[in-house]
């Protein structure tokens, strides 16, 4: 009943934004227009921005020669063809990555030369496949030039919302990614609290280093390991905590981040907070006949968030604001197989709530959408 009242207030037109600043909601292209185009290429990034995204998100990872280049992981097997290329089938091999040993294809063993050759791929199986082979592997240069070039063409500004990818790792193998970010966007001419950027990580210790570098706005990412049947996070390593954490000995996890105590301290050294979706709005699984394994309400044959029942939002987005943070929430994609049940497939429901709620932003696969779902 809670819920249903929310549902129903967010489909109204609101009188006054509810974000901190009371301005519009920002609406981030997930790695571009990642649900149409293969993620982190140019034509995905220039997508995102024909459908009226707000910001455009590069995830920076650093070649063999030092280069920024955009992936959504420092290995590249889902992303690229690499695995596919004669040519640098030795270059495959395990490296710990946040404490898990992986086998793959490396950013950091590929000089920009060499990773220009390959081509990208829609990383999704069940997302359309026909544009695999066409665009290459931007360059952090490139999407800046990018993101200038369109707001002078369109005469709107477009923003970017770089995210440093596994700070600590970058770190052990001599790339680190930080200074070269910094130097990037001053060159650029961005620098200040009021330029249109955005620079996100998972990890603290990066941000808070940056904090002495920049006076560009910063958020603190909170991730975790899944949603338990009962609406719960559950966390387990990596994702119980950030890397460094880890790496440090520090006991707290994502979850003591998002106390009232944790929000103050993430405010000494970031202007944001990045929670994955349900720590706002989570969902639970139904198991209405008590056989022990939770009930497929859309009768479809298989178990995923269409099965899952919407619980009342937590408070954290008043929590976050209350500490005079933004809060920007990810991720949001259309197919109904990703959205609880309250949505009833529409991608549009689920904006709308939480918009309603007051989100300073969002991240989407499908930007149209949620630009469409605006109030």
């Amino acid at each position: 009943m809670v819920l249903g009242t929310a549902l129903t207030a967010s489909t109204g037109a609101l009188a006054q934004y509810k974000t901190l600043d009371g301005k519009k909601p920002l609406v981030v292209g997930h790695r571009g227009a990642s649900g149409y185009l293969p993620e982190h290429t140019l034509e995905a990034y220039t997508k995102a921005i024909e459908m009226g995204a707000d910001f455009i998100e590069p995830d920076l990872v650093a070649t063999k020669d030092g280069i920024l280049v955009a992936r959504h992981e420092p290995i590249i097997s889902g992303t690229t063809d690499v695995a596919d290329r004669p040519e640098f089938a030795n270059r495959k091999r395990v490296r710990n990555l946040d404490g898990v040993a992986t086998d793959d294809w490396w950013v950091a063993d590929f000089t920009l030369a060499e990773l220009k050759t390959l081509r990208a791929k829609q990383a999704f199986a069940d997302r359309d496949q026909s544009n695999n082979g066409k665009f290459l592997v931007p360059t952090f240069q490139e999407v800046i030039d990018l993101a200038k070039k369109e707001s002078a063409r369109l005469g709107r500004t477009i923003g970017i919302y770089p995210e440093t990818k596994h700070p600590t790792f970058h770190h052990a193998i001599g790339l680190p990614l930080e200074d070269r970010l910094v130097a990037q966007l001053k060159a650029a001419g961005w620098n200040e609290k009021a330029d249109p950027v955005f620079i996100q990580s998972f990890e603290v210790s990066n941000l808070k280093y940056l904090r002495t570098k920049t006076n560009l706005r910063l958020v603190q990412l909170i991730d975790a390991d899944d949603v338990d049947k009962d609406g719960n996070i559950s966390l387990a390593a990596p994702y119980d905590k950030p890397y460094d954490f880890a790496v440090l000995g520090d006991k707290r996890t994502f979850k003591d981040l998002l106390t009232p105590a944790g929000l103050a301290d993430i405010k000494t050294y970031a202007d944001g907070v990045g929670p994955w979706k349900p720590y706002i709005v989570p969902g639970k699984q139904v198991d209405a006949d008590n056989d022990g394994k939770p009930d497929d309400l859309n009768k479809d044959g298989k178990i995923d968030e269409q099965d899952r029942v919407l619980l009342p939002e937590t408070g954290l987005v008043k929590a976050a604001h209350d500490a005079g943070l933004v809060i920007h929430t990810w991720t949001f994609r259309n197919e109904p197989k990703r959205l609880a049940s309250d949505f009833k497939g529409d991608p549009a429901a689920e904006y709308k709530l939480f918009f309603g709620l007051g989100v300073d932003g969002l991240f989407s696969d499908f930007p149209d959408a949620a630009v469409k779902a605006r109030p």
